[in-house]
């Protein structure tokens, strides 16, 4: 069950304490009535934020291949380097970022396309290259998608491509950043 809520308080029972927050009565009834008995469950809360509109999607795509055709590069590889300069980097539960190192040799994009080379290093004798990851464009917010169009955008002016007027583009990001609530 996911529940997307603006209103939170404790409740204390004795020895315990109990988060509660504010959802529909049905939405609750619901997830309680499903429970199993004896089961543990895991409740994870975060900041909500919208996800993209499918207006900004096509946008982000049309501005790619208007690049990769400018640049006579791979639709692909476009959207690569933009999520790698304009993206936002992936990070686990604690808010740390996520990076791996591998064998220089080995093609590290065979196993995930958003990463970055940040350096390399040599362990008993052998070298390792050592990358950031960035998040997938599915996995991004609104804010953060709006930041990777921004970058798309300034890219494609700079190869003389044209694209929405400013004020369009700022009512764009607006509304997407209004409607996420942040």
């Amino acid at each position: 069950m996911k529940a997307i809520f603006d209103k939170a308080t404790t409740l204390h029972i004795g020895e315990e304490s109990y988060l509660c927050i504010g959802i529909s009565h049905r939405d609750a009834v619901k997830f309680v009535g499903e429970m199993k008995q004896g089961k543990k469950y895991v409740a994870e809360l975060k900041q909500h934020r919208q996800q993209r509109s499918r207006d900004a999607n096509s946008y982000f795509h049309v501005l790619c291949d208007k690049i990769a055709e400018e640049q006579n590069l791979g639709l692909d590889e476009v959207k690569r380097n933009l999520v790698c300069e304009y993206g936002t980097v992936a990070c686990d539960e604690e808010g740390e970022m996520i990076g791996f190192d591998l064998p220089s040799s080995f093609d590290a994009r065979k196993i995930y396309d958003y990463i970055r080379c940040i350096g390399t290093r040599v362990e008993n004798g052998k070298e390792f290259n050592t990358y950031m990851v960035f998040k997938h464009t599915s996995e991004l917010d609104s804010k953060e998608f709006s930041r990777l169009i921004e970058g798309a955008v300034y890219e494609a002016k700079n190869l003389g491509i044209e694209t929405l007027p400013p004020d369009k583009l700022a009512g764009m990001l607006n509304e997407w950043g209004n409607s996420s609530g942040g």
